[in-house]
């Protein structure tokens, strides 16, 4: 079987990449062929990963996504791929993973308070109508088989906007490292509090996110003042208009209880030196930090706009509230002032991301791919046609190329390890699973 992956950017650092990583490997390891189609290939643990640079000419953003996406089409369409999976806006996809969730809901988040001159501005965008109309299509695409939704957020949204069934919406969030992200690991606590001068028994909340504004930094910031002193918040993460927020917390008399972390490469030490997380984003839809947060035995309090606030909600882990509704966010960071309170929550928070670990997603794909490889079969492998319209809905179109291995091979190649992954398979399908 050959496996096309799709993005444009590849960082493994990152969290799209991170999400993939564990499967690829286990894929490489059942002799799944993995192309990636990128403009630049960087290092990479996974040495076996066939890369394909497609890195047409560009100037600025629009440019640059169209002319990806037309030239990225082209050279899949010239391979033998069996299953193309997208995370960029390309239409001739099997699988499409939006890990930054729906442009239309982002783009509209962002403007919700914006000024007439500036959502003017934004819907004559060249870039905005593009990724736009590209979004339609996909969702509108006969060749799109599954969408892998980082979040239940995510899936309703696509489900409300696109009218896609609820069969081709698949949850699947990302996988959170519960070892690395643990109550276990709080021997940085005092560190980094002497590092910024805070006082051991400062109550502190973090928010980890760059691009402040559109991570809720400012309505933090307001809802810090209404706690009592010496109630902390620290921020962490890069916006090329900080100066703004800073003046934020002196104009409410906190700048001394506001600190500015700056982007850290490793931001576990700051979460083991918090006590809660708070993170009232526009938009949120794979929130990586927060789950983290949460594997850090932390309570936190997020958006309706976040792609955790079922979990949170579900288990008691915190407090959901509207990314503008200052007053309620307020609330919630007074009531974690109680130390039972925010004790009991954390554990709740840690408990929540223990389904969610990269083995259990790691298998969570692969047994993705074998349902549809096991779906082509059905199909008998018939090439791709443009269906009719009244018949386009109603009969899938099958997946690209022949395949070279069944089913139960990409499943369990030595036929042994399926006792040995029932407990993460359960997990597993506890994470993927809609809820009722």
């Amino acid at each position: 079987m050959r496996l096309a992956i799709i993005r444009q950017r590849y960082d493994p650092e990152g969290a799209a990449e991170r999400f993939l990583e564990g499967a690829l490997e286990a894929l490489l390891e059942r002799n799944v062929a993995i192309t990636l189609y990128t403009r630049q290939w960087p290092a990479t643990k996974l040495q076996l990963i066939e890369p394909t640079v497609v890195d047409p000419f560009h100037l600025g953003a629009l440019w640059r996504d169209a002319g990806f996406a037309r030239a990225v089409a082209r050279s899949v369409a010239s391979t033998r791929a069996n299953l193309v999976q997208s995370h960029e806006l390309v239409l001739t996809c099997d699988v499409y993973r939006p890990d930054d969730g729906v442009y239309a809901t982002w783009l509209g988040e962002s403007l919700r308070a914006a000024s007439a001159v500036t959502r003017w501005r934004a819907a004559l965008s060249p870039r905005h109508r593009y990724a736009l109309a590209m979004e339609r299509k996909l969702f509108a695409s006969h060749w799109l088989r599954m969408v892998l939704c980082p979040s239940p957020l995510v899936r309703d949204d696509i489900r409300t906007r696109f009218g896609l069934p609820d069969e081709r919406l698949r949850v699947l969030r990302n996988a959170v490292d519960t070892d690395r992200f643990s109550p276990m690991h709080a021997a940085s606590r005092a560190a980094t509090r002497e590092r910024h001068g805070i006082a051991a028994d400062t109550p502190v909340f973090v928010l980890v996110g760059s691009g402040y504004r559109r991570k809720g930094a400012g309505t933090a910031i307001t809802a810090l003042a209404r706690l009592p002193a010496p109630a902390h918040l620290v921020i962490v993460g890069n916006d090329a208009r900080r100066g703004d927020f800073e003046r934020i917390a002196r104009d409410h008399g906190v700048a001394s209880r506001v600190t500015f972390a700056g982007y850290q490469a490793d931001v576990a030490p700051y979460l083991a030196a918090a006590d809660a997380f708070v993170l009232p984003a526009l938009y949120d839809p794979s929130p990586d930090a927060t789950m983290e947060a949460m594997a850090s035995g932390l309570p936190v309090i997020t958006s309706t706009q976040s792609g955790v606030a079922d979990l949170v909600a579900a288990h008691d882990a915190g407090r959901v509230c509207a990314a503008h509704d200052t007053d309620a966010i307020a609330a919630a960071m007074q009531l974690l002032l109680d130390a039972p309170a925010r004790a009991a929550m954390g554990v709740r928070a840690r408990e929540a991301m223990l389904p969610h670990s990269p083995a259990a997603t790691t298998l969570a794909l692969v047994l993705v791919y074998k349902e549809l490889l096991e779906a082509s079969i059905a199909h008998k492998l018939a090439p791709k046609t443009n269906p009719a319209p009244a018949t386009a809905a109603a009969e899938a179109p099958p997946l690209h190329g022949e395949f070279g291995l069944d089913a139960e091979t990409l499943a369990d190649p030595s036929g042994n390890d399926a006792a040995a992954a029932a407990p993460a398979a359960a997990d597993a399908a506890r994470s993927a699973a809609p809820p009722p």
